[in-house]
């Protein structure tokens, strides 16, 4: 089992080269590597074209270790260099998610668009921060919600929804299943200032996928709660979150993430999404079909055609990335609006904040 597939932190998938702009047309540079998501950020701006030429991180193993994944990119002294360099017009990030929106705000004062792993923020009061930041610079704060934009199945399932194939999506159902692997994570990790809680960090990609698939510009959260089932040896880890949410157009979503992962599975989660319309419905399964197909990749489709089965690894690629690098270059919205970016982010600090802990409830019980 590759680091990849043992657990999502180092989550990087290449794809096919398909370049949107030519060599030195659009220059960024990478920073604050605590998170592993930031290889495959820099992977899906390279394979769209756009050239790396800054890595900056206060340690100096991480920045060379990146470097010898990206031997094309210069070590930067200080995030003052990058920050300085005319050339760059985008910083993409994946620090302490406690830390994310102050280095954001940085950016977006250096006149550069900023590019962050998910989750883009640990308190409302950043969410807020960061929007005026947006509206007084213009600057762009993209987020890589990496399980719909860095997953082709995703991919293709909206494609499918746009074009009609399950008629209006009344409901999406998602399971965000991770794997531990506790020694391998930093302290931080464990802490829950630093992290957020479990449904402001991976169910961020839960929420985001629900306004996508299901076209909502606002939703309600109903219900939430957090758990600590099985792991006292981190008791400021949340194992278990789930949530329901209501959208403003009448779809509904349940999610369930955790890091229950059984190691006898070949890959970091089996991560599935269940989009339900009034003519049909998709299931995705992401990662793996267990026990019949380890590469993952797969689209179930049933309506009034029938049932097909789509397999799309290396078939559908990536448009995300090419789309950022053109918006950033034309100042559009073809990759994700700010808006929607933005409500992802507040929901799931909302989902967060408004979550029961079972264990308590349990103790007020008993």
């Amino acid at each position: 089992m590759t680091a990849q597939h043992k657990d999502g932190m180092n989550y990087a998938p290449e794809g096919k080269p398909n370049h949107v702009v030519e060599p030195g047309e659009f220059v960024f540079a990478a920073a604050a590597l605590d998170h592993g998501h930031i290889y495959g950020m820099c992977n899906g701006l390279i394979e769209a074209g756009a050239t790396l030429k800054w890595v900056y991180d206060p340690e100096p193993a991480r920045s060379q270790a990146f470097a010898d994944k990206f031997p094309q990119v210069q070590i930067a002294d200080s995030l003052e260099q990058v920050l300085g360099d005319p050339e760059v017009r985008l910083v993409a990030a994946a620090a302490v998610p406690s830390e994310r929106c102050a280095l954001g705000l940085q950016v977006m004062d250096a006149g550069k668009d900023y590019f962050t792993d998910k989750t883009p923020f640990t308190s409302l009061d950043q969410l807020e921060a960061a929007r005026r930041k947006v509206k007084e610079t213009g600057q762009k704060y993209a987020v890589y919600y990496s399980e719909r934009l860095h997953v082709e199945s995703a991919v293709y399932a909206g494609q499918l929804v746009q074009k009609g194939a399950i008629g209006r999506v009344i409901q999406v159902t998602g399971f965000g299943p991770h794997r531990l692997n506790a020694p391998s994570r930093p302290d931080w990790f464990f802490e829950k200032d630093k992290y957020g809680g479990i449904l402001c960090d991976i169910g961020s990609h839960q929420i985001e996928q629900f306004l996508f698939y299901a076209g909502c510009k606002d939703a309600k959260v109903l219900h939430s709660k957090v758990a600590n089932y099985n792991n006292p040896d981190y008791p400021e880890l949340e194992d278990f979150g789930d949530a329901t949410l209501v959208g403003d157009n009448g779809a509904t979503q349940y999610f369930r993430v955790d890091w229950f992962t059984p190691d006898g599975l070949g890959t970091w989660g089996d991560g599935r999404t269940i989009i339900l319309g009034t003519e049909g419905y998709i299931e995705l399964r992401k990662y793996i079909d267990i026990a019949r197909d380890p590469r993952g990749e797969h689209v179930y489709l049933v309506n009034g055609d029938g049932e097909q089965h789509f397999e799309v690894k290396g078939k559908v690629g990536y448009p995300y990335f090419g789309q950022l690098i053109l918006d950033c270059l034309n100042r559009t919205e073809n990759a994700m609006t700010q808006e929607h970016c933005f409500k992802a982010a507040e929901l799931c600090l909302k989902a967060q904040e408004a979550a029961v802990r079972i264990d308590q409830v349990l103790q007020t019980n008993s």
